[in-house]
């Protein structure tokens, strides 16, 4: 699954401008605490946080996560915007909890 595809299957919110459409998704991965998300993240997942500071575009960095899917309405202050379209990552938004959106992510995965 795409990007882009999981953007319009779970109605997402894409905060930033990065270009997403192509990136694939191979996984999921859901973390508050950004030193467990560094070491348990794979490359390809979705990161599903609430954690909104300029350190969650590092760890994604590091981490090659396909994405940040933001949960719970949680939105990105204009500084992690800003610094997530410099580094190519990914921020999306979403009302949902953060295990609605890994049901409906896996359910999409497995089609």
């Amino acid at each position: 699954m795409k990007i882009s595809e999981l953007v319009k299957k779970l109605d997402l919110t894409v905060l930033t401008d990065s270009e997403y459409s192509d990136r694939g998704i191979s996984g999921c991965y859901i973390g508050d605490l950004l030193s467990w998300v560094m070491g348990r993240a794979q490359s390809g997942d979705v990161w599903i946080t609430i954690m909104n500071n300029i350190n969650i575009v590092a760890v994604a960095a590091l981490t090659d996560c396909a994405c940040i899917l933001l949960c719970e309405g949680v939105s990105a202050p204009e500084n992690i915007v800003n610094k997530a379209d410099e580094e190519g990552i990914i921020i999306l938004q979403s009302e949902k909890t953060a295990y609605q959106l890994a049901c409906e992510l896996s359910a999409e995965i497995q089609k």
